[in-house]
């Protein structure tokens, strides 16, 4: 089932981001709760009892520091940036990740927002997230290093108003 994020998932969701976080950034109880509070989409998958995925996405406008966030900042005056998602590893490949960006792009839809953004890392390659993007017609639109010049990051933009893969 997939719903609104709750408070009482953030250690769910802490744990998540732990398990993948050399794709992402480190994530802290104090910060989740900012992200949360800002958030325009925050929402996990549920099995069983058990959290096994989320999505955090902004608006342009939100009080985010994220240098991708910024980038898009810069450059949009309307969009909606996914800023993460994560699906545990034992439930990788059940389709949970496209659940995800499905309910997503129907809400930047029904919202009017015409723009959805993204990154994902090119330095070092992360060919998975690439090749998932790439289904829902993301395409680049700016790199930029980011990690203190560790990661290499394609800067990646779709119309929300593709049809359904």
């Amino acid at each position: 089932m997939i719903r609104d994020a709750a408070i009482s998932d953030f250690p769910a969701i802490l744990a998540l981001n732990a398990e993948s976080v050399h794709f992402l950034s480190p994530l802290t109880l104090p910060r989740l709760e900012q992200l949360h509070r800002q958030a325009a989409y925050h929402r996990v998958v549920q099995l069983d009892s058990a959290v096994v995925a989320f999505l955090l996405a902004f608006r342009e406008g939100a009080d985010y520091d994220s240098p991708n966030y910024l980038w898009f900042s810069g450059r949009y005056g309307a969009f909606l940036y996914i800023d993460r998602i994560v699906v545990s590893r034992a439930e990788q490949g059940k389709r949970l990740g496209a659940a995800l960006y499905d309910g997503l792009f129907a809400f930047a839809r029904n919202k009017g927002i015409a723009v959805v953004t993204c990154e994902f890392d090119i330095h070092p390659p992360n060919e998975i997230s690439r090749r998932f993007h790439a289904r829902y017609g993301f395409r680049e639109v700016g790199t930029q290093w980011v990690a203190g010049g560790k990661k290499q990051v394609s800067l990646q933009e779709a119309s929300s108003r593709l049809p359904a893969r």
